[in-house]
């Protein structure tokens, strides 16, 4: 018998969380068709924000990869926005005319985000903040750009500022209230959020109106004027002003909206019951909800509906809010504001940075607010949503569960987890319990976070549950407890990790990605952006003269060989050894200057002259002119090596630090390596030069050199590691090159030495380096074999592969 067919428009969290329902109890009921209107598969995008500040990948908050839809017989639609119901032929069509039938259909177009209507709001540089592209918008223009503006002090647009922040930009938060997030907190924990944010490097304009955006003369975004005149910097401008359910395709199909798509308890929409609505854009008793809890409950009563069950009524939710700010902890829940009828329990400690509010009515917990220690959040939800009297524990009730069970000598010393009954619940987005969580982990054998997440999705949604999580996992599966995953996989494109990538190139000589593909069978037949750089570094470095790089597996920048700017232009910066050049190099610089009109001559950190705004087609004859070796500033290699003048010039200097410099770099400047590699030389124990945060650092003693590994001065500073004391500049060289083929051979692609380090453990690489002496000599030695007639790729344009028709001017 031909299934009946369900149409699912919208492929996001609400969505395909309705479909997951539906799998679960009616498996083979449907043929399903989805259309998702952005080019991905369904993602977590609660978590868009931990990936902008750089604490997790897309890849990492993947739902549902492609794979899954295969699996369940969907036919998935991506980056087809669908722009009509066809309600009497019942059939949507998508923009493109993608067409298709359906016997019932789910609408989960989710929400819009508010755009000001204020003048200047479409100049360039002007974002929303809702989705993966404008998450890797922002990622891209904070290596561009220099301040930031976020207009909206809710949940989101902290979120916002936290990871531009971290991505290195100076944030300005503007916000029309007085108190940040003043939905979710009262007027005290608003401060206290204030503070630790401003402490952080934020600023905040609060109280304040935005009249306009005023543009640059090339026609981006370069301020924001407020209404009493003032002028805020800004680069890049984000709003985050509030959302709005996304109703355009129900209205245009006829479907009535009043504020979101009007749904009854069943989640079909009033107008027409062979259509369902969940999530954002679905109005239920007059409320848009915009939190992901009640969204999955609504995809739960919606699912029982699909499967011609009958049964399961959605009442409306209860909502708690946490705050996705790495070292903030804030949660509040229910009526917190307090009002007529209702009592405050309060305890606060500004210097502590701890602030609780509970307030009551008619014996019951109706509201709480906490900033700073928010690890009873979740008992305070569970006592609001239960709405149970608590007379008995009224008392204790500022204390938290633990204190509530005071005189329970069998719960004194435990932990949260085994307090807790199995029919409590751990993760309020999923609704899953701690007696689901622990079946999972004892009949499937669980013993990772990840592991937990994939089979029960607890901790998978915004994450403020996962300490919990752990403790269950502890506390079921003991001493097999793993807090990280076993293994995690390159890319979508396989299951393969980097480690098994590199194991296979290695252990099958393999040498070219096409049998890496074969070998470990790849599911994309050509790889993605993601992997295909890591598959032809791990190729080219563990295979030296037998590989071939492939330039086209290389990033933008590495093919071209140069650092693009922002206004479309390339930088030049040659190599000075040691920082240190000379009169002749200097007239040539400041003649190709003159010569090709560089606007921007600058001294770097790393002691060398860039030359910014070079147009593409004067590359060539620019680095022509000057003559000097490249500087690799645009490349995963060997960029600089910082010295002070050292011995030879200055009066504390112990040892001639500008000339190990040089030779450290003269040695290994055409090194690939898995991320950027910086090394710096001290001629004394002032450390001048910075030693102690670089990837490798060397500082001059009177007995001759202390060397440091694995520091690194990016957005999280990491001090070096003391590694070992040497007496020669050969063993310096010795030693680096030793530590350098090591890294280049088991870190993993865009790993830098600090993590590479700290995965493998700082005795593991002593063992290998400073204990074995032979093996010492042998990477050394690898690492001189491999760099061997490596050619500069701006003067050796045939053995470096460049292709030089990327350099030819287009003319218009």
């Amino acid at each position: 018998m031909k299934k009946p067919r369900l149409v699912l428009v919208g492929n996001g969290m609400a969505g395909v969380r309705a479909l997951e329902e539906l799998l679960k109890i009616a498996p083979d009921l449907y043929d399903i068709t989805v259309f998702g209107a952005e080019p991905h598969p369904n993602y977590n995008r609660i978590l868009l924000s931990p990936v902008l500040a750089g604490e997790q990948t897309i890849d990492e908050i993947i739902l549902n990869p492609i794979s899954w839809y295969e699996e369940n017989g969907i036919t998935l639609h991506l980056n087809k926005k669908v722009s009509q119901i066809d309600r009497v032929r019942r059939k949507v069509i998508a923009e493109d005319g993608t067409e298709a039938e359906y016997d019932r259909l789910l609408i989960a177009t989710g929400s819009n985000p508010f755009i000001l209507p204020v003048p200047g709001k479409d100049l360039p540089g002007v974002i929303a903040y809702r989705d993966i592209a404008d998450t890797n918008t922002m990622i891209e223009t904070a290596e561009l750009y220099k301040h930031a503006v976020v207009i909206g002090g809710g949940l989101l647009g902290l979120e916002a500022a936290n990871g531009l922040m971290l991505r290195g930009m100076q944030v300005t938060v503007i916000h029309i209230m007085d108190t940040l997030m003043e939905r979710q907190l009262d007027s005290v924990a608003g401060n206290l959020l204030r503070k630790s944010l401003v402490d952080r490097g934020l600023k905040f304009e609060l109280g304040a109106h935005t009249q306009a955006l005023l543009a640059s003369e090339s026609g981006r975004v370069r301020a924001v004027q407020l209404k009493d005149g003032r002028e805020i910097p800004a680069d890049l401008v984000v709003m985050a002003a509030g959302i709005r359910p996304n109703t355009e395709l129900a209205e245009k199909s006829g479907l009535h909206c009043n504020r979101g798509i009007v749904v009854t308890d069943t989640m079909q929409t009033v107008t027409d019951p062979r259509i369902y609505s969940v999530g954002e854009c679905a109005s239920h008793r007059g409320i848009a909800y915009g939190l992901v809890a009640p969204l999955f409950e609504q995809g739960k009563v919606c699912a029982t509906h699909l499967a011609q069950f009958g049964i399961g009524r959605y009442q409306g939710s209860q909502t708690s809010t946490k705050l996705k700010v790495t070292g903030i902890d804030l949660f509040s829940a229910g009526n917190f504001q307090g009002g007529e009828g209702t009592q405050e329990m309060v305890m606060s400690d500004p210097f502590g940075g701890v602030y609780k509010k509970l307030v009551i009515q008619n014996d019951q917990l109706v509201g709480a607010c906490m900033y700073g220690d928010t690890v009873d959040g979740g008992w305070y939800f569970k006592l609001i949503r239960e709405g149970r009297k608590i007379t008995d524990i009224r008392d204790q009730l500022l204390h938290g569960e633990a204190g509530s069970n005071i005189g329970d000598v069998g719960h004194q010393g435990q932990n949260k987890a085994a307090m807790m009954a199995d029919s409590d619940e751990v993760c309020g987005c999923n609704g899953v319990s701690k007696g689901s969580i622990c079946k999972a982990i004892k009949d499937k054998g669980l013993f990772t976070l990840e592991e937990v997440r994939k089979h029960t999705k607890a901790s998978a949604s915004c994450g403020s549950c996962t300490g919990l999580v752990e403790q269950l996992i502890m506390f079921t599966a003991g001493g097999d407890y793993s807090a990280a995953p076993k293994k995690k996989a390159m890319c979508g494109c396989t299951d393969a990790s980097h480690q098994d990538t590199r194991d296979a190139i290695k252990n099958g000589h393999l040498l070219t990605k096409e049998e890496v593909f074969k070998a470990l069978e790849w599911r994309t037949p050509n790889g993605c952006s993601s992997c295909r750089p890591a598959i032809n570094y791990y190729l080219i470095s563990t295979w030296p003269k037998e590989a071939q790089d492939d330039p086209q597996s290389r990033f933008i920048n590495e093919r071209s060989h140069a650092n693009i700017q922002k206004d479309g232009t390339y930088s030049v910066i040659p190599r000075m050894w040691g920082g240190e050049t000379t009169a002749d190099e200097l007239r040539r610089i400041a003649d190709a200057v003159d010569k090709y009109k560089i606007p921007t001559v600058k001294v770097t950190g790393g002691q060398r002259i860039d030359l910014l705004g070079v147009k593409k087609e004067d590359l060539v004859n620019v680095w022509k002119d000057i003559g000097m070796p490249s500087g690799h500033a645009y490349a995963k290699a060997l960029r600089t090596v910082k010295t002070c003048v050292g011995s030879e010039w200055c009066r504390m200097g112990t040892q001639d630090s500008t000339q190990m410099g040089k030779d450290l770099e003269k040695a290994m400047w055409r090194m690939y390596a898995p991320h950027k590699v910086k090394f710096a030389v001290s001629g004394c124990p002032r450390n001048c030069a910075e030693a102690g945060i670089k990837d490798v650092g060397v500082i001059g003693v009177d007995s001759g050199w202390e060397m440091y590994i694995a520091g690194n001065g990016g957005i999280k500073t990491e001090v070096a590691h003391f590694f070992t004391k040497v007496k020669t500049a050969e063993e310096v060289l010795e030693y680096t090159g030793a530590f350098m083929q090591l890294y280049r051979l088991e870190g993993w692609y865009l790993e830098r030495t600090v993590h590479y380090v700290s995965r493998v453990g700082l005795d593991y690489v002593k063992d290998k380096i400073l204990n074995d002496a032979a093996n010492r000599k042998a990477l050394w030695a690898q690492l001189q074999a491999a760099l061997e007639g490596e050619p500069d790729p701006w003067f050796d344009f045939k053995e470096a592969k460049v292709d030089l028709r990327q350099f030819e001017k287009v003319e218009a």
